[in-house]
């Protein structure tokens, strides 16, 4: 069994920091892959997400395959359905959108997804997936049939947050959407961070390095980058020096 949870939390410990990459199956070229990898290993992400919200079977299993010839970082699911599961990952954010109310996500996707994990040697990490307003309407919100939290009412999303862990979520996940107008706030980072006993993942609308830094400063555990690598790889090459805070460790190329 793999032990990336245990390993976040060992970094966390150490005050260390981590960056995700999300790549989308649909959106990457197969072809593209080695050399996008390898600005993956030259700059300080600590891990990559692949998925998306509609993605065609077996794609994703192998995008995983060639994805870890390349790397030593920890590959981890973002699932947008059942489909998306494969083995040859090395986790999976078993998210459940807790900002939402459609019984498919909250539960239902888990139940079909069993069958599957159980065939895997995956290191499942629940996860309470909390999709934020962000300007504009997101294929999260499309696919999933829900709406987002306010950004005005902070306490809401405190305290949904906290419903997530009290349920027994292991990770927090603030999402707002991939090709948001506005990332999620220093102020309701911060919020939910001092409310939680768990590490804190945010994603979406971070477009350059001093957001991520932003997003650090305010209590974050790990920042997703997608959006921002699809649309220009040259915002690797602001990555490849060390940011303001530690990160985790990241493994050997």
């Amino acid at each position: 069994m793999k032990t990336i949870y245990k390993d976040i939390l060992a970094s966390i410990s150490k005050k260390e920091k981590g960056l995700a990459v999300l790549i989308d199956p649909d959106k990457m070229v197969f072809e593209k892959v080695p050399s996008f990898i390898e600005k993956v290993n030259a700059s300080v992400t600590t891990h990559i997400f692949v998925g998306g919200s509609t993605v065609d079977e077996n794609t994703t299993e192998t995008l995983v395959e060639e994805i870890k010839k390349y790397t030593k970082c920890p590959v981890v699911l973002f699932p947008g359905d059942v489909t998306q599961i494969t083995g040859k990952a090395d986790a999976i954010l078993f998210l459940s959108l807790i900002s939402g109310r459609n019984p498919e996500y909250l539960i239902g996707k888990h139940i079909a997804s069993i069958s599957k994990l159980e065939e895997t040697n995956l290191d499942v990490i629940s996860t309470g997936y909390i999709l934020i307003e962000s300007g504009k309407e997101t294929a999260v919100e499309r696919v999933t049939g829900t709406e987002p939290l306010s950004r005005a009412n902070i306490q809401y999303i405190v305290d949904t947050a906290k419903a997530g862990e009290l349920l027994g979520m292991k990770l927090i996940y603030l999402e707002a959407g991939s090709g948001a107008k506005l990332a999620v706030s220093k102020e309701i980072i911060s919020k939910v961070k001092e409310a939680l006993n768990i590490p804190l993942i945010v994603g979406g609308g971070i477009k350059n390095k001093k957001q991520i830094e932003s997003a650090y400063n305010a209590g974050v555990d790990l920042v997703v980058i997608g959006t921002a690598f699809e649309e220009d790889e040259s915002f690797f090459d602001d990555l490849r020096s060390p940011l303001s805070v530690g990160h985790f460790p990241k493994g050997e190329k």
